[in-house]
């Protein structure tokens, strides 16, 4: 569900053909498409209408300022792993009442930020966590509001990257040792108990993991009603996942059709922390071809965008779509497309069979607007790319392209080397 499509030979976004953007703006290039940004967040207020919620973007998914601030005006509240996200967050006019606050390594500076600035939640992923965090307060002289993020021991069938939910994994406290931490957390002076919260992973594209992670929650749940632990907010994570080959993911309203039957009669707020379905289809990565190179037995086609510009066929073997910006008739070839850098994990594809393509002839990366330029970094120092947003015929820059000045603006040189 976006709106990249070709007319004709030439590939869209939205109103605005990608060669025009890839000309103005230069490559390599992040495009966003506002209205199918727009459209992502509708489906989810659209599918838990029927029930009290709040929805937290993941921002760790794509942090664009702008990207954000269109989704703060629609009431998208953020889940956030870091003080900079938090900074983020708040900066793009996101109410701090519908931030919650992840990660398993929360310092004390960004505890005192997130209490200061009064989050919805922090979702708590160890007792040593729940007891700082309880000094903090103390220190602070306030309450914090917590959520035990709960492990339920389910396999979210994904990448063992970005499965979460299971026992071995870093993330979260063990569902059979879930009470007695809520029953500590009941007890200490500065921590006030408000919800549960759980997450089994990422790109996930069966309903069955959440419907089975929901209901071994509900159980908790209910063990802690009976011990007069009152709970406000249940926090289901996020997780979904997108097209980037042949997954055929379920839509928010199949999974809500699910779940929202197991919540009858429960006197709940609904959190969900939705990341890459939100943003992931909305972005691509424009290159440019740089060189043709004949090796043994294969083709290279070497882009100007490289594995600090998109790090997930390096980092996952991730699969993405490479389109040509303008089709053509030539024949199909087979090659790996890689990028500048210096190492021979750069790639964006290997072994792909691609319409042959010449020098300077433009491709495009699809899926990428998730964990595309949020992951990106100046390796090699290469400066950072441009992104641009569209919105029907209208386009305009985000962020600007960096420079070699970027690079070493941070550094300073001291003086027993001068």
């Amino acid at each position: 569900m976006h709106f990249f499509q070709y007319r004709g030979n030439e590939l869209y976004a939205e109103d605005v053909a990608v060669k025009e953007l890839a000309e103005t703006y230069g490559t390599p290039l992040y495009i966003y498409s506002y209205n199918t940004l727009t459209r992502h967040f509708k489906a989810y207020e659209d599918a838990y209408e029927p029930f009290p919620h709040i929805i937290c973007y993941a921002l760790k998914a794509n942090t664009n300022g702008a990207i954000l601030k269109l989704l703060a005006r629609q009431g998208c509240g953020a889940d956030i792993v870091s003080g900079g996200e938090l900074y983020r967050a708040l900066k793009a006019g996101i109410s701090p009442n519908k931030i919650v606050y992840a990660g398993v390594g929360k310092t004390e500076t960004e505890i005192r930020s997130a209490l200061k600035a009064k989050v919805l939640m922090f979702n708590v992923e160890s007792e040593d966590e729940l007891r700082e965090i309880d000094r903090v307060a103390g220190l602070m002289k306030t309450k914090a509001p917590v959520a035990l993020r709960i492990n339920p021991d389910i396999d979210a069938r994904t990448h063992p990257y970005i499965s979460t939910g299971m026992k071995e994994h870093k993330f979260g406290i063990s569902i059979d040792h879930a009470v007695e931490h809520y029953r500590l957390a009941a007890k200490l002076r500065n921590i006030e108990v408000v919800g549960v919260q759980k997450h089994i992973g990422s790109q996930i594209t069966k309903i069955t993991p959440f419907v089975d992670a929901m209901k071994r929650i509900l159980l908790l749940l209910d063990e802690l009603k009976r011990l007069k632990l009152p709970i406000r907010y249940l926090d289901i994570g996020g997780g979904l996942g997108i097209t980037y080959l042949c997954e055929k993911p379920p839509m928010p309203d199949d999974i809500a059709k699910r779940l929202l039957p197991l919540l009858k009669g429960r006197d709940l707020t609904l959190v969900m922390e939705p990341g890459r379905s939100i943003v992931g289809n909305a972005g691509i990565l424009v290159t440019r071809t740089l060189y043709l190179k004949k090796g043994d037995g294969k083709t290279f086609v070497i882009v100007d965008a490289g594995m600090n510009d998109l790090m997930r066929p390096s980092l996952y073997d991730a699969y993405h779509h490479i389109l040509p910006v303008r089709k053509s008739r030539r024949p199909e070839i087979k090659a790996d497309v890689v990028g500048p850098i210096c190492e021979s994990g750069d790639f964006l594809a290997k072994g792909r069979k691609i319409g042959k393509v010449n020098r300077g002839e433009f491709l495009a990366v699809m899926s990428a607007g998730a964990y595309g330029m949020s992951m990106s970094s100046n390796y090699n120092s290469r400066p950072k790319v441009a992104e641009v947003m569209v919105k029907g015929k209208a386009h305009a820059l985000v962020a600007r392209r960096g420079t070699y000045e970027d690079l070493v603006q941070h550094e300073v040189i001291p003086g027993f080397i001068k």
